[in-house]
């Protein structure tokens, strides 16, 4: 079973994935609002959120930004699903995608790139580790509809 959470996310309401039993669930993982590949990842989201809904599939992006960060993101690239704030990391330790990383030989803890497929009954049907963020969304919906469009 996927670990079950309780986030605010960028309107300032709160979500839970128990309350989203019934459809799947999208959940990434991104290391920081407005930087390019996360940029990448969420605009292809956002540009394939119509291919999502209809195979009853809800799209959730979570970071450790705040509400506020949040906000100017969805509002600076017109995303159209909610981003959860993460901002203690909890969620993100629950499904293991935080620890050390390192960059420029400069090691720090943050998140990684990550996405769980979540099926109708919570359990996790799929992980997806050290994705792509330019293509992520579309190989994900080709593995939803198994044939891609």
């Amino acid at each position: 079973m996927a670990p079950d959470f309780e986030l605010e996310y960028d309107s300032g309401e709160t979500v839970r994935l128990e309350d989203l039993r019934g459809k799947r669930v999208v959940l990434f993982f991104y290391p920081r609002d407005d930087t390019s590949g996360c940029t990448k990842e969420a605009c292809g989201f956002r540009d394939r959120l119509p291919a999502y809904e209809t195979r009853d599939a809800v799209v959730l992006g979570v970071s450790p930004d705040d509400v506020q960060s949040h906000q100017k993101f969805r509002d600076k690239f017109d995303l159209n699903f909610p981003l959860l704030a993460d901002p203690g990391h909890r969620i993100a330790d629950e499904y293991g995608v935080w620890g050390e990383k390192r960059m420029y030989g400069r090691k720090y803890d943050g998140i990684f790139r990550t996405t769980f497929l979540i099926d109708a009954d919570g359990r996790v049907e799929r992980v997806y580790k050290n994705v792509k963020p330019a293509n992520h969304a579309d190989d994900l919906l080709a593995d939803i509809t198994g044939s891609g469009e």
